[in-house]
């Protein structure tokens, strides 16, 4: 054994590996990406991206049919794309293990909702583990392979970002169960779901239910730990290890299955002390359960409901204290921001102008939305644009685009387009194509022509899928070039077919070899106009000219351009009208 620090998804990674699983998949989500980085190191693992997480868990079926212990991972709402298989997995069962990790993200760090996925365990009727530390992480996606054969069920594993992002020390081992034979053994009752074999499949899962009660009563997953008996709190996961920080006399049920949950064990713990607390994050998933029992809680004391909980937040919750402290004043809001040179500015400083309505989507480019660009409108989730852009349009919104990214578009934006073209759309689709999957941490896709591990495949052409789809409007154009991308925003929207702009520029941070050199503004031409810091790029700063508080003349922004973060992408100079952004041998120099 060797003792490491590793981070919760570096954790999940080696507990996989050390448990034998030889396949493993993903789509890249925070807070759940490392997970199939890490794993892709161990070379006796089939590690893959696969394009959205219902083909990443549909191939992980296949593998484990094959008789090959497979992790899935995703971030929360990747599960809801992987609902399907899921859900149908429950009444099928295992050949090989099964462990599929969610990685929940209260406090929204990265996502566009703060669903709790709890709920997913109990309605599968699968079992969920959550553990509270990287050391449990580890330990657990291990155990959770033997659970999962045993009982003849996938696995929910859940995570969140704090423990994802978190490190802590893990003891290591070796590799054990890997030298399995490949092989499939046929079970039409048991694996081809029609509607004879799966009522038979249901009386299964129903009887797997029972003996996994019975499993959550014992002390491998969840124990009471007693310690002073004036208060008892139940938890699980992060919160449990909140709940020893503040009140490290208090005794504890800490349950480390959360489904199913543990009656019997509840109501000994509560029988146990004098006042009874749950802690725990988003929904009241066990406080409700606890109060199903009939057992009654102190207060309102239970679920955080909204954003991340805290120590301070537990403290409170469990002996009381005024309102959250403030926020420190005098801070200034550091608001995410595209990146100096980001192709999606000009796209987005051109909708903009364009004044069209934007149907956007999931990506670093949803950053459009944020002042001073805001030109998007709606985002839902993956791939919602297509549909959004098409729905608006044919109930006779005119002035409507969907802009989506390249990776989102392969993870769930082809069958909208699919759609579209079926349906005899005149609406527009902009597919922002950096080459990556970017908000991420600059993941390949099919798109890319890479691989997980980096080798060369056969890249999917957008434009010929395009075209493939139906779609005879297909424009490749650089979002740099403004001129050419207003045509072709300009013909696409006044079009009535179905049209898709592909506004292709590399990630400029996959370009830092390129980086040009910096840009200058000469003070004695510009207008103070202020169209070259409307595009929101964090290069171009303003000092106010003029007396603000009024009485003297209207203040007026004079920008200057931060020589260390400017690229020299030229969108500031595109935009002036009086062509005073300069190259830097031009004369002067960057402020």
């Amino acid at each position: 054994m060797t003792k490491i620090l590793l981070s919760g998804n570096e954790a999940v990674a080696r507990g996989a590996y050390e448990a034998g699983a030889g396949y493993a998949s993903a789509y890249p989500g925070t807070p759940s990406t490392e997970i199939l980085e890490t794993i892709a190191g161990y070379s006796e693992v089939q590690a893959e991206w696969a394009p959205n997480e219902k083909v990443a868990l549909e191939a992980g079926i296949g593998a484990s049919l094959a008789g090959v212990r497979t992790l899935i991972a995703m971030k929360h709402v990747g599960l809801n794309v992987a609902a399907d298989p899921f859900f149908t997995l429950s009444y099928t069962g295992v050949a090989a293990g099964i462990v599929i990790v969610s990685a929940d993200d209260p406090g929204m760090h990265s996502s566009q909702n703060e669903q709790d996925n709890r709920h997913y365990a109990r309605a599968a009727k699968v079992p969920m583990l959550e553990p509270s530390s990287s050391a449990e992480a580890h330990e657990f996606v291990r155990r959770a392979f033997d659970l999962s054969e045993a009982f003849d069920t996938p696995v929910l594993l859940r995570v969140v970002t704090r423990l994802s992002h978190g490190r802590g020390p893990v003891e290591t081992g070796g590799r054990r169960g890997s030298e399995r034979p490949i092989r499939f053994d046929r079970d039409p009752k048991k694996y081809v779901m029609v509607p004879a074999n799966a009522r038979g499949r249901h009386v299964t899962v129903e009887r797997r239910r029972d003996a996994l009660r019975q499993v959550s009563e014992g002390d491998a997953w969840n124990r009471i730990e007693w310690r002073g008996r004036s208060l008892g709190v139940i938890s699980s996961g992060i919160p449990y290890t909140y709940v020893r920080e503040v009140a490290p006399e208090a005794s504890t049920l800490k349950l480390g299955m959360t489904w199913p949950i543990p009656d019997a064990m509840i109501r000994a713990f509560a029988a146990g002390v004098e006042r009874l607390a749950v802690i725990e994050d988003l929904d009241p998933y066990l406080a409700d359960h606890v109060r199903a029992l009939g057992i009654p809680l102190d207060g309102e004391v239970g679920a955080a409901r909204l954003g991340e909980l805290s120590p301070e937040e537990v403290r409170r919750e469990l002996f009381g204290g005024g309102p959250p402290p403030a926020p420190e004043e005098g801070l200034p809001p550091r608001p995410p921001v595209m990146c100096p040179g980001c192709p999606h500015r000009g796209l987005f400083a051109t909708l903009r102008k364009k004044k069209l309505a934007v149907m956007g989507d999931i990506g670093c480019y949803t950053l459009g939305v944020a002042p001073p660009l805001s030109a998007m409108d709606t985002c839902i989730c993956m791939g919602a644009s297509v549909g959004c852009a098409h729905g608006s349009e044919k109930v006779g919104l005119r002035g409507v685009v969907g802009v989506i990214g390249d990776s989102t578009f392969v993870h769930s934006g082809i069958t909208g387009l699919v759609h579209m073209v079926y349906n005899k759309s005149g609406g527009t689709l902009i597919i922002a194509d950096n080459g990556t999957t970017a908000m991420t941490g600059r993941q390949d896709h099919p798109a890319t022509g890479r691989t997980l591990q980096g080798e060369a495949t056969a890249p999917l052409d957008l434009e010929a899928l395009a075209r493939a789809i139906g779609v005879r409007d297909v424009r490749v154009v650089d979002p740099h070039d403004l001129p050419a991308l207003e045509r072709a925003l300009d013909e696409a929207v006044a079009s009535s077919e179905p049209s898709v702009i592909i506004a292709r520029r590399p990630c400029v941070l996959l370009r830092k070899a390129e980086r040009k050199a910096a840009l200058w503004i000469d003070e004695s031409t510009c207008g103070r106009c202020g169209r070259c810091l409307d595009l929101g790029c964090p290069a171009l700063v303003a000092s106010i000219e003029g007396d603000a508080a009024g009485g003297g003349q209207r203040p007026r922004r004079l920008p200057s351009i931060v020589e260390g973060m400017c690229v020299g992408c030229g969108l500031c100079a595109d935009v002036c009208p009086r062509e005073a952004v300069r190259a830097p041998d031009a004369g002067g120099g960057a402020a």
